[in-house]
């Protein structure tokens, strides 16, 4: 029988980092944990003493799928320009790494355009095997559950297809090693009863159907506010004040940075009111021209001013009975200010070149990002006014200060773009979302969901959302980059006397700096047969660094 190698692994160990600074470890974009396999056998002991010994290996065989199907994307994108078996072979080759089991090729056999796949491998020190003696002793049937579902994931991820492999021999069960046998579903004679493990639980789908049911009785029988989403402290202090203040009349003044939602605040504080069957209506002050902000607000009279063909309803008078939501209301000119206190304290309001007083029945919700008091002082705003709104002020939180609430909101933002966009994703690859939660936010959830929108755009089809997608600025996506390249990694690096004599030959040869870095970029593209991708990988940068410095070079000849 030939002996099949694998590959060489340093590309794949190359992947690895480990970031202790900020209690991480990556493969690829993808965050991974190192855990006591005694701890992984605990918490498989408990489940099987709480749900029994099916449901936790159905659970264990989903979640080592899910495991696979990622470690196929990464096999796809490190390895897809070489040969189909080496490019396979990642997926065993990153068991290994990842201290799953040592895995040996017997057979392989696969076509991807045929859907044509046959697989047997022997496995050696499976951790799985080795908990399960140690807590239950000898086993009837195979226990490497988690492993047989990584192995079905990456395989089915790898082909397209679902291929079902199944455990024929383990340790645990007396044989001297696991081994495992994969094929197409169909070609298996009883594959029904294997296949049920890697559906969803009966009982789960059930505890979700009737929660879809719940949702919708909730949602027909109560009118809600529109969508609010976050679950930290700060946004829900916030929530709780507007839900507070929804049946009362009294005047709200929103305060927060740019972005931060002030008008989605106000539109749910209209929503919770007894007013949501009236007007809400939207006025930004900042962007209405000082001369017309007037007429704007509280109409015009035919005839107050040249132009003033016909007499025009004010946004006031639009928003009878209902809600108005003045925003950046801190730039709101001082005249039109003294008619704003009016409103507030009387209820009326005079139309431009009116001498007629006219009752309106609003409730003002005014927003800013300026310090009112600061501006009171220096006598841009009214004193009376600035006491008038300032009943009831709420600070919405910016949105660096709302990390926990980033993953909800971007899943919100990624549903509603891949709808609107047709486009189907996986989501946002960890290191990404690291990137995300790091970031300071100056344009808060606005900026957020413009860099998702981005993102989801620059994403393949059916791919995930990388730091390239989010961060197109080479700078960027280089800072990001750092605060991993810069943590240890598990590649091989030469020995300090090595890597000395390569300087002094170096700098002996003459060679200029732009010389040697364009010598080292046509080598590193013509060893990956111009894949830019592989390229970097060799050169240990990202793709999006490496374009720039190839375009860079092609500037400079």
């Amino acid at each position: 029988m030939a002996i099949i190698e694998y590959p060489e692994a340093n590309d794949l160990r190359k992947l690895v980092h480990f970031s202790e600074q900020d209690g991480t470890i990556w493969l690829a974009e993808n965050r991974m944990v190192l855990m006591h396999t005694d701890a992984l056998g605990k918490l498989r002991k408990d489940l099987i003493g709480l749900v029994g010994k099916e449901r936790t290996r159905r659970i264990l065989i989903r979640m080592g799928y899910a495991a696979g199907v990622r470690d196929a994307e990464i096999a796809k994108r490190i390895r897809g320009h070489k040969s189909l078996t080496d490019a396979f072979f990642t997926g065993p080759q990153l068991h290994m790494l990842e201290g799953i089991v040592r895995v040996t090729p017997i057979s392989i056999r696969m076509d991807i355009d045929k859907g044509e796949f046959a697989g047997e491998f022997l496995w050696e020190n499976s951790w799985e095997q080795e908990v399960h003696i140690r807590e239950f002793g000898q086993s009837k049937e195979p226990v490497c559950w988690s492993q047989i579902g990584y192995a079905s994931g990456y395989t089915s991820a790898f082909m397209g297809s679902f291929i079902l492999f199944k455990e024929v021999e383990c340790v645990a069960c007396g044989h001297n090693h696991c081994r495992i046998v994969g094929k197409p579903r169909e070609e298996w004679d009883d594959a029904e009863l294997d296949a049920d493990y890697f559906q969803l639980d009966s009982m789960f789908n059930h505890l979700i159907e009737l929660q879809n049911q719940v949702d919708c009785l909730r949602t027909t029988i109560s009118q809600q506010a529109p969508q609010m989403i976050g679950i930290s402290k700060s946004f829900k202090h916030a929530y709780d004040l507007v839900s507070r203040a929804a049946d009362t009349q009294v005047s709200v003044l929103l305060l927060g940075e740019t972005g931060v939602g002030k008008e989605r605040f106000a539109r749910t504080l209209h929503q919770m009111s007894k007013r949501r069957q009236n007007p809400f209506v939207v006025i930004n002050c900042a962007a209405i021209p000082t001369e017309l902000l007037e007429s704007e607000l509280f109409g015009v009279e035919k005839g107050a001013f040249t132009g003033a063909q016909i007499s025009r309803v004010g946004k006031f008078e639009r928003a009878e009975g209902g809600t108005i939501f003045l925003d950046e209301i801190g730039e709101l000119p001082l005249a039109a200010q003294a008619k704003l206190l009016r409103v507030l304290q009387e209820g009326e309001i005079e139309r431009l070149g009116d001498d007629r007083v006219r009752s309106v029945n609003v409730r003002i919700v005014a927003a800013t990002n300026v310090e009112l008091q600061a501006a009171v002082k220096a006598g841009r705003f009214r004193s009376d006014l600035y006491y008038r709104l300032n009943v009831y002020p709420i600070q919405i939180p910016p949105l660096r200060e709302r990390v926990a609430d980033i993953p909800p909101l971007v899943e919100s933002m990624l549903t509603r773009y891949c709808t609107l966009y047709e486009k189907k994703l996986l989501g946002v690859s960890d290191k990404a979302m690291q990137a995300i939660k790091r970031h300071q936010w100056p344009g808060n959830v606005r900026e957020l969901e413009n860099m998702i929108e981005r993102g989801l755009i620059l994403a393949p089809q059916g791919g995930w959302i990388e730091l390239e997608h989010l961060f197109t600025h080479v700078s960027e996506v280089k800072n990001w980059e750092c605060l991993i390249s810069s943590a240890g990694n598990l590649e091989n690096k030469p020995e300090p006397s090595r890597t000395a004599a390569l300087l002094e030959a170096i700098l002996g040869s003459g060679i200029s700096f732009e010389d040697l870095e364009s010598s080292l970029l046509e080598e590193a593209v013509r060893r990956s047969d111009g894949n830019l991708a592989s390229a970097a990988r060799l050169l240990g940068i990202t793709r999006p660094q490496l374009q720039y410095r190839l375009k860079k070079k092609e500037a400079l000849s």
